[in-house]
């Protein structure tokens, strides 16, 4: 049987509703997972309208009651948008609070064993907070939900995969959290994911924090302290790892298939590189023809996946977002959920 996936709508006044709908009008989603969304029906029906795309949307109360085949959306659904005073592109609390409670179902199917993992399109954190959830986004609340202490952030791009010693934390901070705990603790994540993606022995390259990986000391002893000293043990404990690498390289090299995965020291050294490959601008118009880049959240007990990319309000409404990102995420989604399953 093909692995049940719930995909949350997202914010339906940003492109959420629109990326979901295109992704589930390819058969070749329903060849690899059996799909079933979260959130308002309604929200679905106008996002199917807009588009104009040939499908249904099936309402239902509860997972069995899915049909499960294409042309079909079945929605899980939780009615909470006035459509009378419902705007695209505007931040809006009940717009915030309808992705707050598909991203809440979504937790709770999973936590159930009733679907196989989670794929999550885009929210507002503006419209989340003034609906009254204060989180900071997707990846707080599934640690809260499932209650989750150790957990990080994985973005996935074809051969590029990069985890990070510390994320939204002040730069000066950074520097103070690369410790060799911390880089194990990463890498083992990492590696894990590897494996549940069909890699059987990965390759990890560790990022250095500083130009040139210090060079011996030159520029900063955070290498010789923490870095290496990490590197060493996750050696003895068996793993494939080579580090420290210099930044300015580790990235090239793993985009061509040196590394299975890349640890970065902290949040822009590895967004940055992660971003130059797989967001796609337009130089004519100016804006993104395509995101192929996913998020992945590490440590947590079911499966996360979501794009990696915003609400996008300045197109919602208008059917031009690509569902590139939203597709490259349920083809991660079902390979964890198969390969979790293949490990029991």
């Amino acid at each position: 049987m093909l692995p049940i996936l719930a995909i949350t709508m997202g914010d339906p006044a940003g492109i959420g509703p629109e990326i979901v709908a295109r992704a589930l009008s390819h058969l070749e989603t329903y060849q690899k997972c059996r799909p079933i969304v979260t959130g308002d029906a309604e929200m679905m029906r106008k996002a199917v309208a807009l588009l104009g795309l040939r499908l249904k949307v099936n309402a239902v109360e509860r997972v069995e009651d899915a049909r499960f085949e294409y042309g079909v959306i079945d929605v899980f659904h939780l009615p909470c948008i006035d459509t009378d005073t419902f705007e695209y592109g505007k931040v809006a609390a009940q717009c915030g609070h309808a992705a707050f409670i598909a991203i809440k179902k979504a937790i709770d199917l999973a936590m159930e064993g009733e679907v196989d993992g989670t794929v999550t399109a885009p929210l507002n954190k503006e419209a989340l907070n003034l609906a009254g959830h204060h989180f900071d986004g997707h990846t707080e609340m599934y640690a809260t939900f499932t209650h989750t202490k150790k957990y990080a952030m994985l973005l996935a791009d074809e051969r590029l995969r990069v985890i990070h010693v510390s994320t939204h934390v002040p730069l000066r901070k950074a520097c103070d959290l690369v410790k060799k705990e911390r880089i194990i603790e990463v890498t083992e994540l990492i590696d894990d994911a590897c494996r549940q993606f069909g890699i059987s022995q990965p390759r990890i390259g560790i990022a250095g924090l500083n130009p040139h990986s210090s060079d011996n000391g030159l520029f900063g002893d955070e290498e010789a302290l923490e870095i290496t000293p990490a590197v060493e043990e996750l050696k003895r404990r068996g793993f494939d790892v080579v580090g420290p690498v210099p930044p300015d390289t580790l990235f090239a090299k793993a985009k061509c298939g040196q590394f299975d995965g890349c640890v970065a020291m902290y949040h822009d050294q590895g967004h940055i590189p992660f971003k130059v490959v797989g967001f796609n601008w337009n130089p004519e118009t100016g804006k993104m023809d395509s995101v192929k880049g996913v998020n992945i959240t590490l440590g947590l007990p079911i499966i996360r996946v979501s794009v990696d990319h915003g609400t996008a309000f300045d197109v919602a409404g208008k059917g031009v977002a690509s569902e590139d990102a939203m597709m490259v995420s349920i083809d991660y989604a079902t390979k964890m959920a198969i390969n979790r399953k293949n490990r029991k």
